[in-house]
C-alpha cells in the first residue's frame, strides 16, 4: 500500500524542491519534491496558473469502488491488476499514483482506495466502473454472533423473551472471573425466587462477588483431591483460573460490555446471547485435573438449585450411554424439564468423531462466522492481500525483502532468509503446521505468511510472532508478484476486523461429525452454531495469559478469542433459555424441536451450508438440521415431542441389561420394555442400510425402512400442513399421510416416513435429504434431516 502522507514542512527545512506544477486551490500553491516525499503548500494572493480545482477536488478520501468483473480487459491476468492499472490511469501528475487499499474477491467486485476528487472524477471514466461510495465508520460488536444468528432489538426472540429475562443458565465448567464486566447486573431484574443455589466463598472469592447477574457460584474437587490427596489445588473456589467457563458463560448471557476487544481485534460491544437471563456457575474443572465426579456433582447439584438450562461445554469419549455421568445427569435433568445443551467435540472431521450422542440433550457442532481477523499482506507494488491472523504485537513490520522458501521446516533456508519475511506454500496437514510454526519462531524471522487451503485459523491464528494465513486463492497474487519482480518487499499489517466475509456460515473443518458409536440410532449432531473465533470475556488469572508475543512475554486481556464446539454449545444454551421464557410449558424435547426443525440449510450465498473438507453441501451428519436460528425458533408450528416413556423404549431396544437401563432412568416403576423400539420420536431420521440386510424384498432388489412420528401443534389456531421431501440419489422416500390437519393449539398427529433404497450402499456413503412439513399459509416450515448410510460407516480408523 503506497499512500503518501502530507507533512507540514517547517521554515527553515532544508529540502530541494523543483516546481513540478502549480495552482490556485483556494488560495494555495503547492510545491512537491522530486521524490514525491514532501507537498509544501504556501498561501498565496493571485492564481499563478494551472487554475482547475478547488479544495474538493484535492482533499483525498477512502472509497469503495464497485466495478464490472466481466469488463476486465483480455490484458490483465487478474482483477488486480487491473484495478491497479485504473487507479494509475486516474492519477493526478502531481500527486502520487492511488493504490488499493483492499481487493475485494467475493464480497463484491472491487476494490477500496484513497482518492482526490479529482482522482475520483477520472476513475468514473475507467472501462468497467459502475459506482464508488465514501466509506462510513461501522459499529463492531466483538462476539458478533448474536447478530450474524440475526438477533435483533427491533424484533423477534430478543424483545419477545425480554433478552431471557428470568431464566437461569447452569454454567458447568473451570468457573467463573466474577470481575468481569460481562457479570455486571445494570439493570438486571431481581433473582427468581424459585432459585435455591449459593454463593459459595473460598479462595479469592466472596459472597459479595455474586449479583443479581452470576446469582450462585459453586465448586467442587473432592473427586480429584480423592484420585491425589497429596494435590496442592491453587485456588479452591469457584473463581476460573483456566478461562474456558467465564469465557461459555459470557457467551450465553454476558452484560452488554462496551469497548470490548482483543487487543484491537474486533473492538466494539459485547454481549451474551441472552442477555438478560441469570447466570449460575459450577466449577468442576481444574488447572490441575478434573474427575467424572465432581462433573456429575456440578450437575446434581444445578438441578437442585432450580436451573433452566445447563450448558456442558466438556465431553468424555465414545462411551455407552450408561457409563457416560453426562447422560445420566442429563437425564435426570430432562425428567426436571431442564433443557441440556453438549458440544459435539473438536475431533472432526472424520465420521463417528462425535463425543457422544445423548439423545435427550441437544448435541451442537461448531460453524464458521463473517468474520474475519485480518493479518494483510502489503506487496511491494501497492497491492494489499488479506490473510488472518490474531498476532497481537506490533501492528505492521517494516517493508521488507519477500523471500520464498522451498522447505520452512529447514533450520539452513530460515537461517538465509532471516531478514526477510518468508513465504511457505502447500500447508494442509495440521501436525506439520504445528511443527513449521515452531519452526518458523525459533528461528526469529521478522515475518512469516503461510499460504494454505483454508485459513487455519481456529487452531493458529495466534502466533507469537508476526504471520498471517493466506488461502490458496489469494496467495496466488503473492506468488505472481514474486516471480515477476526482481527485487520483491512486502510488510505484514495487523489489527483489523473485517465483516460481511462470505460465504457463512460453513461447518468447523474440526467440529466432530455422527453417527455416534454411543447412539448411533439418533441422528447427532443436532445442529450447529458459532464456534469458531468467538471473543468473549476472559480471565486474568497469571495462569493463563490470553497470548503470547514473540519476545515470549506474556499478555493479558479481559477478552479472549477462543474455538471450538465448547464455544457453540453456550450460543444453543441462550437460545434455550429465552424459549424458556417464552413458552414456559414446553418440554425440553420441545424446545430442542423447535431449534432444529427452523435451522437454516442455507449460507449467506443463498446456497447450501458447505463442508470445508469436500467443499460441497454438508450432509447432516456434520451440521445435523442446519444453523441454529433463534428467531425461527421463536414460532417452529409443530415440534416433536418425547419424555421419560419414550426415552426408556429406545434404551430397552438398545439392547442394554436391566441394571445398565435403571442405572439411567434410575426407577423401575419407569422401566417398561414391553414397546421396545429404536424408533425414538425424534426431529430427524437416519437409516442404516447393509448390503446383507434380511429385510431385502425377494426379488426386487430394495430395502426398507419405515420410521413412525408423531408432531404437536404449538400455534394458536387450526393449520394443515403438506409434506415435500428432497430427492435422495438411490432412494424414494415416502410419507403418510402426506397432509396433516390440526383444529387446535396442542393436537397431535402421526404419519409415517417410508425410505426405499434402489442401490446399494458400501463403505462410507452417505446420502441425505429432507422432509419439509409447509402449512398452507406458508408461515412454518418444519424441517427434518434424513440420512441413507451403512453399518459400514463404523468400520476402520
Amino acid at each position: 500500500m503506497a499512500l503518501q502522507r502530507v507533512q507540514q514542512l517547517m521554515p527553515g527545512l532544508e529540502s530541494r524542491m523543483v516546481m513540478r506544477d502549480s495552482q490556485v486551490d483556494q488560495g494555495s500553491l503547492s510545491w512537491v519534491d522530486e521524490q514525491r516525499k514532501h507537498v509544501v503548500r504556501s498561501p498565496i494572493v493571485a492564481a499563478t496558473h494551472n487554475l482547475h480545482d478547488d479544495d474538493d477536488d484535492w482533499k483525498t478520501s477512502t472509497y469503495i469502488v464497485h466495478m464490472d468483473k466481466s469488463a476486465m480487459p483480455v490484458a490483465f491476468s487478474d482483477h488486480g491488476a487491473w484495478y491497479t492499472a485504473a487507479l494509475s490511469a486516474a492519477a493526478h501528475p502531481t500527486a502520487d499514483t492511488p493504490r488499493p487499499i483492499y481487493v475485494y474477491d467475493n464480497a463484491v467486485h472491487g476494490f477500496s482506495a484513497r482518492l482526490s476528487g479529482c482522482q475520483l472524477q477520472r476513475l468514473k471514466s475507467s472501462p468497467g466502473f459502475l459506482s464508488a461510495h465514501r466509506d462510513f465508520p461501522v459499529q463492531l460488536h466483538t462476539t458478533h454472533t448474536p447478530e450474524f444468528l440475526g438477533l435483533s432489538a427491533a424484533s423477534g426472540i430478543w424483545p419477545g423473551s425480554r433478552y431471557g429475562q428470568g431464566a437461569i443458565i447452569g454454567i458447568v465448567d473451570t468457573g467463573v472471573w466474577p470481575e468481569s464486566e460481562s457479570f455486571k447486573d445494570v439493570g438486571m431484574p431481581r433473582v427468581p425466587a424459585r432459585w435455591r443455589g449459593v454463593c459459595e466463598e473460598g479462595d479469592n472469592f466472596t459472597v459479595a462477588m455474586c449479583n443479581r447477574k452470576l446469582i450462585g457460584a459453586r465448586y467442587f474437587n473432592r473427586g480429584l483431591l480423592a484420585e491425589d490427596p497429596n494435590l496442592t489445588i491453587s485456588v479452591k473456589s469457584a473463581r476460573d483460573t483456566v478461562g474456558h467457563g467465564t469465557h461459555t458463560a459470557s457467551t450465553a448471557a454476558g452484560s452488554p460490555v462496551k469497548g470490548a476487544n482483543y487487543f484491537g481485534y474486533g473492538n466494539g460491544t459485547a454481549r451474551g446471547v441472552a442477555p438478560r437471563a441469570h447466570l449460575a456457575v459450577y466449577k468442576v474443572l481444574w488447572s490441575e485435573g478434573s474427575s467424572a465426579s465432581d462433573v456429575l456433582a456440578g450437575i446434581d447439584q444445578a438441578i437442585a438449585d432450580g436451573v433452566d438450562v445447563i450448558s456442558l461445554s466438556l465431553s468424555y469419549g465414545n462411551i455407552p450411554l450408561h457409563e457416560n455421568p453426562l447422560a445420566v445427569a442429563a437425564f435426570a435433568a430432562m425428567e426436571k424439564g431442564i433443557f441440556v445443551a453438549t458440544t459435539a467435540g473438536n475431533d472432526g472431521p472424520s465420521f463417528k468423531s462425535i463425543s457422544r450422542g445423548v439423545p435427550w440433550a441437544l448435541t451442537v457442532g461448531a460453524s464458521t462466522v463473517d468474520r474475519q481477523f485480518a493479518g494483510t499482506v502489503v506487496l511491494g507494488d501497492g497491492t494489499a492481500v488479506d490473510g488472518g491472523s490474531l498476532y497481537v504485537g506490533a501492528r505492521s513490520t517494516r517493508r521488507l525483502r519477500l523471500a520464498f522458501v522451498d522447505n520452512c521446516e529447514d533450520d539452513a533456508q530460515l537461517a538465509e532468509n532471516k531478514n526477510s519475511i518468508i513465504v511457505c506454500v502447500g500447508l494442509a496437514d495440521d501436525d506439520y503446521l504445528s511443527d513449521l510454526e515452531i519452526a518458523v519462531r525459533d528461528a526469529k524471522l521478522p515475518g512469516a505468511i503461510f499460504i494454505s487451503h483454508g485459513y487455519y485459523l481456529e487452531q493458529f491464528a495466534k502466533f507469537s510472532f508476526p504471520a498471517t494465513f493466506v488461502a490458496q486463492s489469494a496467495g496466488a497474487r503473492i506468488l505472481d508478484y514474486l516471480n515477476k519482480t526482481s527485487k520483491p518487499t512486502a510488510r505484514l499489517l495487523f489489527g483489523r476486523t473485517v465483516l460481511g466475509t462470505k460465504p457463512a456460515p460453513a461447518v468447523a473443518e474440526y467440529s466432530s461429525r455422527g453417527p455416534s458409536l454411543s447412539c448411533p440410532d439418533v441422528l447427532k449432531p443436532d445442529l450447529v452454531a458459532p464456534g469458531s473465533l468467538v471473543l468473549a470475556s476472559y480471565t486474568l488469572s497469571n495462569m493463563a495469559p490470553a497470548a503470547t508475543i514473540f519476545s515470549g512475554k506474556d499478555k493479558f486481556s479481559p477478552f479472549n478469542v477462543l474455538y471450538g464446539t465448547s464455544m457453540a454449545c453456550p450460543h444453543a444454551a441462550g437460545v434455550a433459555a429465552m424459549l424458556r421464557v417464552l413458552h414456559p410449558d414446553w418440554s425440553a424435547a420441545a424446545i430442542r424441536s423447535a431449534m432444529m426443525t427452523t435451522a437454516s440449510t442455507t449460507d449467506s450465498t443463498g446456497d447450501p451450508i458447505s463442508d470445508p473438507i469436500n467443499r460441497e453441501a454438508a450432509s447432516p451428519l456434520a451440521m445435523g438440521s442446519g444453523q441454529i436460528d433463534p428467531n425461527r425458533a421463536l414460532d417452529p408450528g409443530l415440534v416433536y415431542d418425547a419424555g421419560v416413556a419414550d426415552y426408556t423404549r429406545f434404551l430397552c431396544a438398545m439392547n442394554y441389561t436391566t441394571k445398565q437401563i435403571l442405572t439411567i432412568v434410575r426407577s423401575k416403576t419407569k422401566l417398561d420394555c414391553t414397546t421396545a423400539s429404536l424408533d425414538l420420536n425424534y426431529p430427524s431420521i437416519i437409516a442404516f442400510f447393509d448390503s446383507d440386510d434380511s429385510s431385502t424384498p425377494s426379488g426386487n432388489g430394495t430395502t426398507v425402512r419405515v420410521f413412525r412420528r408423531t408432531v404437536t401443534n404449538v400455534a394458536d389456531g387450526a393449520w394443515a400442513y403438506t409434506a415435500k421431501v428432497t430427492e435422495m440419489d438411490g432412494f424414494r422416500v415416502s410419507v403418510k399421510p402426506h397432509r396433516l390437519v390440526f383444529r387446535g393449539k396442542g393436537e397431535k398427529q402421526s404419519f409415517t416416513v417410508t425410505v426405499v433404497g434402489h442401490r446399494t450402499l458400501s463403505g462410507y456413503d452417505v446420502v441425505h435429504g429432507r422432509l419439509s412439513w409447509v402449512d398452507q399459509q406458508g408461515k412454518h416450515v418444519v424441517k427434518s434431516p434424513i440420512v441413507a448410510t451403512t453399518r459400514n460407516i463404523f468400520d476402520g480408523d
